[in-house]
């Protein structure tokens, strides 16, 4: 159990004690203290969690941090400002106990703190929008870094293509752009986390995270393009490829 974080402590508080609640208990929680000038590391001691040092600044470098000091078969991830209901690592496990062929697996947020009409409609036009408009630039069900599983070693095949150094990056969608062809996503659209909704904060917070979207994405374009992307996806999957080797 993977959870990037900067700053966040007071957020982080809510998520360990929601984790803690847990029906399925994780191996272990890995807090990665990305540079904090907070509390964060005190607070996730004092939850018991494990506390992962990175100094480089930003949230692909802490990711990556801490999906390499990861145990077990599978890294489950997600935010400091996410709040999961008890059943959710319940729900991973069994999924992909279920499915051995499955790669990784995602869900929306919820958000929390808004009226039910302001979160349906961001349900709509933010989170489903980005499964939407993602999934077709990358041919396949992209990650959401608050809801999301991966196999350790489908990880450890691929860490060498996400650009954890670039702090201009959307790392889960880094991460969904850097599988191969052959490893196949889901997305459960009944798996939900509570995440806070300042992601809907407009100004020069949109503006980055949207210029950050598609640099992100020229990244990847520039390896393989969508036709390709998408020519690949409806192949066998035997013959499906476009990563150079290594």
């Amino acid at each position: 159990m993977v959870i990037p974080c900067r700053n966040d402590g007071e957020l982080l508080s809510v998520c360990l004690d929601a984790l803690a609640a847990q029906t399925y208990q994780p191996l272990e929680v890995l807090v990665v203290d990305n540079g904090s000038t907070d509390l964060t590391a005190a607070i996730a001691e004092a939850h018991g969690a494990l506390v992962v040092t990175e100094p480089r600044v930003g949230i692909g470098a802490a990711a990556a941090a801490g999906y390499n000091q990861a145990q077990g078969a599978v890294i489950v991830r997600c935010d400091a400002d996410s709040v999961p209901s008890d059943d959710w690592l319940e729900k991973i496990a069994a999924r992909f106990a279920a499915d051995v062929g499955l790669a990784a697996l995602t869900g929306p947020g919820q958000f929390y703190g808004v009226s039910r009409l302001r979160a349906a409609t961001a349900d709509l036009l933010y989170m489903r929008a980005y499964f939407l408009l993602m999934g077709a630039a990358m041919a396949r069900w992209p990650l959401f870094g608050s809801n999301m599983a991966i196999r350790t070693e489908v990880w450890e095949a691929v860490q060498s293509r996400v650009h954890s150094t670039d702090p201009e990056v959307h790392d889960d969608v880094d991460l969904a752009f850097a599988l191969d062809p052959g490893h196949r996503t889901a997305c459960d659209f009944s798996l939900r986390v509570g995440i806070s909704p300042r992601a809907l904060v407009g100004g020069a917070d949109l503006r980055r995270r949207v210029t950050r979207a598609f640099h992100t994405i020229a990244l990847h374009w520039s390896i393989a393009p969508p036709w390709e992307r998408w020519a690949n996806h409806l192949k066998p999957a035997t013959r499906r490829r476009y990563h150079s080797a290594g």
